[in-house]
């Protein structure tokens, strides 16, 4: 079994700034790390390695420093990592990120052998459009399962998979195809500790740098910004609130009389709201 992971190095969220009066992320000295929903996306990759036998491959697309992002994959256990980085990817939005990483998947497959699962997060803490999974399933043709709560098996003699999937409604179980991608959930695993001997193994890794020609991106008018047609025209704080947070005291108190005050705390400040549920319970 082959599986590629994409993974992506961002600016920790914890540390994030905006300008004041440019209105744009402020990126010195913030420090970076892997997108954690990667993490549960990567440990499942590993999980699936371990019980099925195969190789891993991390893959990123980002300047020269998203290395360090890969050498901390590699130092998880994955066998491969692949840095997609050139200077014709700047300014990517997603429709030009999935774009370029469709493609240097396949050059991956080509290179590697096909892969059978391609993981990534369900999204990126800093864009959080949770748009390039799909985009890169789209462009390689192949199944798309997102929010993946839990891998039930996999059956690679027959080629299928069966998930456990969380939508709005509820849980869904669906059975697919391989090969596929699946953008995974935060929560649904717990994520490994990498032993010292992966961690010297990571360090000594030659770590596959590829640039645009490399990947076999022919077309450079769909990278970067030339392939981006979303502009974001301002990035801002929100402001605070001004009215603090009410404090119930539960001192001493029954649960069912603290639930009782905590809902007549909320009719209060919105009457609207006791009115519709009055009418949706027909009362």
């Amino acid at each position: 079994m082959h599986i590629v992971v994409c993974i992506k190095q961002v600016p920790d969220s914890a540390q994030i700034r905006v300008h004041p009066v440019t209105n744009t992320i402020m990126r010195q000295g913030v420090p970076t790390i892997i997108n954690p929903y990667d993490l549960f996306a990567l440990e499942e990759a590993l999980r699936l390695r371990d019980a099925y036998r195969g190789e891993v491959t991390v893959l990123t697309m980002g300047p020269p420093m998203a290395e360090d992002a890969l050498r901390k994959a590699l130092s998880y256990g994955a066998e491969r990592a692949v840095l997609l980085t050139d200077r014709y990817f700047a300014g990517s939005d997603t429709l030009a990120t999935s774009f370029a990483l469709s493609q240097a998947i396949a050059k991956v497959g080509e290179t590697f052998g096909p892969p059978d699962i391609v993981f990534t997060g369900k999204q990126t803490i800093d864009g959080d459009t949770a748009q390039v999974g799909p985009g890169i399933a789209k462009r390689l043709k192949l199944m798309q399962l997102t929010y993946v709560a839990k891998i039930e098996s996999i059956d690679l003699a027959a080629r299928e998979i069966k998930v456990e999937r969380r939508s709005e409604g509820g849980t869904q179980m669906l059975k697919s195809r391989l090969p596929c991608l699946i953008t995974m959930l935060e929560g649904t695993n717990e994520i490994r500790r990498g032993s010292l001997a992966d961690a010297l193994c990571a360090a000594r890794t030659q770590i596959l740098k590829w640039s645009a020609a490399d990947a076999g991106i022919n077309d450079l008018t769909k990278c970067g910004l030339r392939g981006s047609p979303t502009v974001v025209k301002r990035v801002f704080a929100p402001a605070p609130r001004a009215e603090k947070a009410a404090l119930v005291d539960t001192t001493d108190k029954a649960q069912r009389d603290v639930a009782d005050e905590l809902i007549a705390a909320i009719f209060t400040r919105q009457p609207a709201l006791e009115h519709e549920l009055a009418f949706q319970s027909g009362a």
